[in-house]
């Protein structure tokens, strides 16, 4: 599989930038969510079961150890990004945030930082952070939440925020230097194909140097899982996710840059589609999808280049 012929792929490009592999290491903050503890809402997402997707066994750990034991696991590579995922990784005292990115910083092996967390919960005070990262020569990105430039939709999911909350937030990044990665979900209820490629257009008119893409996944513990069981949600099969997903792709400009193009999580968390289970199914079929419809950015009449390929 070669989807970096294809795609402007985030591991190519740093693999580009840094001259090796640079892999991501996983850590958990022990953070909350304002969409649970009533700060925002309660409940959280209705997709959202976080545990699914994250080691909660992990934030008994230091960061250092965190970081000791995900790199082990990562015996590919000898210098990394530190990914802090679980839950909302921006929501603490800007003291606490400053302590905890530090340490992750201070190992020898790490090159710089992702944040995830949502466009409603990152302050100046984070921003100007991050930024300092950023003049300091660490990779900083500031991984957004988005799921849907549907304002409908996020009010569907209970997502608490808008997509104007959004485009305040990766234009107040970006203006500091600041890297952003958009996630987005396809398959959520009630949204089309025009609906993900609406999105997309939105997404990339606002700005945004990277994008994540999930199909939605149903887990235990959430929201929907009772909607699932009661049949009144659908999960996308593989065909539809890859058919979404390739045309996302495909009306992406060349110049931004993919972090995911699937996701997986295991049963028994895990509901539907089993299809996730198996991570390579959806990228190995997209890969044949772009082969046979076009490459990142050609739905724009856009050409892609893959990394370390000269112009003519």
């Amino acid at each position: 599989m070669q989807l970096n012929r294809h795609i402007n792929m985030f591991g190519a490009d740093l693999q580009q930038c840094y001259g090796e592999k640079i892999h991501k290491l996983t850590l958990h903050g022990g953070f909350s969510c304002p969409n649970r503890d009533g700060t925002v809402g309660r409940g959280g997402c209705t997709f959202c079961n976080v545990a699914s997707f994250s080691d909660e066994a992990q934030q008994h750990q230091s960061i250092a150890e965190q970081l000791a034991r995900q790199a082990k696991k990562a015996n590919r590579a000898s210098r990394y990004l530190a990914y802090f995922q679980a839950y909302t990784s921006t929501y603490a005292e800007i003291c606490l945030l400053r302590d905890m990115y530090q340490q992750a910083l201070s190992q020898a092996d790490i090159v710089g930082i992702c944040v995830g967390t949502r466009p409603d919960c990152v302050s100046e005070p984070v921003l100007d952070l991050l930024s300092d990262y950023c003049h300091q020569g660490y990779e900083v990105w500031l991984e957004l939440g988005l799921q849907s430039a549907n304002d409908k939709t996020l009010k569907k999911i209970n997502r608490g925020h808008d997509f104007a909350c959004y485009q305040a937030t990766t234009l107040a990044a970006r203006q500091r230097g600041i890297k952003v990665c958009t996630h987005l979900i396809a398959g959520l209820p009630g949204e089309s194909l025009n609906d993900n490629l609406e999105t997309v257009a939105r997404v990339a008119e606002t700005g945004t140097d990277g994008l994540k893409l999930h199909p939605l996944h149903i887990v235990t513990g959430s929201t929907m899982a009772k909607a699932w069981q009661a049949d009144r949600l659908t999960a996308l099969g593989l065909e539809e996710y890859v058919q979404r997903a390739g045309e996302m792709i495909r009306y992406t400009p060349v110049d931004i840059i993919y972090h995911r193009i699937s996701a997986t999580a295991r049963r028994p968390t895990l509901l539907a589609p089993l299809w996730c289970e198996n991570r390579w199914l959806a990228m190995n079929a997209i890969e044949k999808y772009l082969i046979k419809m076009g490459n990142q950015g050609s739905a724009l009449g856009q050409s892609f280049i893959p990394c370390g390929v000269m112009a003519e």
